[in-house]
């Protein structure tokens, strides 16, 4: 469990032994991990970085309202299949069976989960982010695809994963998931960060900066998140901000550097407002 945490840690994401445990249970039990929690802790570069860690490829469907299969799977190029027909029609032979192949390779979209699914090389890591946005029906088709790790395609049969891929998949809880695919998951809650390990995230991340500076950002954070921001500020505002003062300040030595990066921290009209009135809390980083 230390080696990958260990091997994290190396390509800059700071997690705790129960992440890294979880994440190798992942790869022995060959289940996927649901990973819930804030936005902009690190939920989805957890599966960029272990596409890194593992040197294979990383496949992303990105989650959205009315996502359906054909999106997410596979859809036939329609266009070309008619432009194919058309081309090759005074070619038609009489006989059927030699017929122009209109459902022939050239002719499939291939979407992330045939993607994932007909990997040959090597297992990818399948990043399902923000389930959460996508509907219930799409839910429990996923659910038979996880399952199974395989896919039927009518005018091909049905295809089965060579490589079964490591799949993560994220959510904001902006709507509860089903039981059938929490227990379908391995499962890992990631909060934000206390003052120490953001310290670490800074500092990995970021390697030029001083550790004051760091502990000062990650100490400031704290005290805004017990704030009632509509959208706390995450751990990518952290980085954002840190290296919006390490530039300014390191630049200018402008005093009013902190104040003038309100931007990186809140992205709502209202949240603005809240943080201009608690403007003291940020005048404590110099």
């Amino acid at each position: 469990m230390v080696l990958i945490q260990e091997k994290l840690h190396k390509q800059g994401y700071i997690a705790d032994r129960s992440l890294s445990v979880t994440l190798q249970l992942v790869m022995e039990l060959e289940k996927p991990l649901l990973v819930e929690g804030p936005a902009g802790v690190g939920k989805t570069e957890l599966a960029k970085v272990l596409a890194s860690v593992l040197e294979t490829k990383l496949i992303r469907l990105q989650c959205y309202e009315g996502l359906d299969t054909t999106t997410a799977l596979y859809e036939w190029n329609y266009p070309k299949q008619m432009l194919y027909i058309r081309m090759s029609e005074n070619d038609f032979p009489t006989d059927e069976k030699k017929a122009p192949d209109i459902f022939d390779e050239q002719f499939l979209l291939r979407r992330p989960l045939l993607d994932a699914i007909t990997e040959d090389e090597k297992a990818p890591v399948l990043l399902i982010d923000e389930i959460d946005r996508a509907d219930e029906a799409f839910e429990a088709f996923l659910l038979e695809v996880l399952g199974e790790f395989q896919v039927t395609i009518p005018e091909w049969g049905t295809i089965k994963a060579q490589h079964k891929p490591y799949v993560i998949l994220t959510s904001n809880r902006t709507r509860e998931l089903s039981d059938a695919l929490r227990r379908r998951c391995l499962y890992e809650w990631i909060d934000y960060p206390d003052i120490e390990k953001e310290t670490d995230i800074l500092r990995a991340k970021l390697p030029g900066i001083e550790k004051r500076l760091a502990k000062q950002v990650a100490s400031t954070m704290q005290r805004l998140r017990d704030l009632p921001f509509y959208k706390p500020p995450g751990v990518a505002e952290s980085l954002d901000w840190a290296r919006a003062l390490s530039m300014l300040v390191n630049a200018d030595d402008d005093e009013l550097a902190v104040t003038d990066t309100l931007g990186c921290l809140v992205k709502d009209r209202n949240d603005w407002k809240l943080l201009t009135e608690n403007i003291d809390i940020l005048r404590e980083v110099e």
